[in-house]
């Protein structure tokens, strides 16, 4: 599975949802063939930790989750088994991965376990293996009821390699780093995109001539950005709101990435604090 920004999947297991387990395509019945284009990255397996889990925004109660400010409905994490509760229709796990704790709901498969028995209970065989204070990874999707989070897991397994753990936190914090802050440079100084390909700054962001390399910025910057660049404009430059007109971003999302380039030194105002232009670099 692509993440984006050139990772993808990992000899560790952390794609295993995507091929089974409820991850298969075309089971989310919520799915429709003119989705906008938000609902792949929401069908995307977001690696994550459960600090994360916690702290995920939801505008109103029916509304998906965002972490980073993107929505996500498949996740995956990894947790010490803390508490294992057992119930007629459900296993309730207790995880903590340093970051917070979440409870992971697995539902039990009536007819499943029927035919289980019928031939020996062999498929049971991992979920024995997930005992207290072990460590376990878990793919799900985050869900609230009366006010409090769980994530509903479609797949939780054993972690038998505990190189595991540190691996999955390092992806966690490279995936939020992309959202957050963009792709990174490789040795050549360019920046890998979406598809694990790299281009560098001049193609970006236009050669300046100047030689020098563009800041490191978000997502939403380079957006604005570009949009500057391209944009037939005057000495005045733009307006946030044709800017976000152009975009179709919130406003309030164009200012705070105007922010960003303006603590860059990579736009300056003209005739008014929300009038920009690009600054040669």
């Amino acid at each position: 599975m692509d993440y984006g920004g050139g990772y993808s999947t990992t000899s560790y297991g952390a794609q295993g949802g995507a091929g089974g387990g409820g991850f298969m395509s075309g089971s989310q019945g919520g799915s429709q063939p003119n989705a906008a284009k938000g609902s792949l990255s929401r069908e995307t397996l977001r690696p994550c930790t459960i600090k994360q889990v916690l702290d995920a925004s939801q505008p109103h109660p029916d509304a998906d989750f965002k972490i980073d400010d993107v929505e996500v409905q498949q996740l995956t994490f990894v947790g010490q088994i803390r508490n294992i509760s057992t119930q007629t229709t459900n296993v309730t796990y207790k995880l903590d991965d340093g970051t917070g704790s979440v409870e992971v709901k697995q539902w039990i498969d009536a007819e499943a376990n029927n035919t289980s028995m019928d031939m020996g209970d062999s498929h049971k065989a991992g979920q024995k293996d997930l005992v207290e204070n072990e460590w376990a990874r878990v793919w799900g999707r985050l869900k609230a009821f009366n006010n409090r989070r769980h994530v509903g897991a479609h797949v939780i397994r054993p972690v038998t390699d505990k190189m595991e753990i540190q691996y999955h936190l390092l992806e966690a914090t490279y995936v939020h780093l992309y959202y957050q802050r963009g792709p990174l440079e490789d040795a050549a100084g360019g920046k890998a995109g979406a598809n694990g390909q790299t281009a560098d700054d001049g193609g970006q962001y236009g050669d300046s001539g100047g030689g020098r390399q563009m800041p490191s910025v978000g997502a939403n910057a380079r957006r604005v950005y570009q949009c500057l660049k391209d944009s037939p404009q005057n000495n005045e430059g733009l307006h946030v709101q044709n800017i976000a007109a152009s975009l179709r971003m919130q406003v309030a999302d164009v200012m705070k990435a105007g922010d960003e380039l303006l603590t860059q030194s990579m736009i300056f105002t003209t005739v008014d604090d929300n009038t920009w232009a690009l600054l040669e670099f």
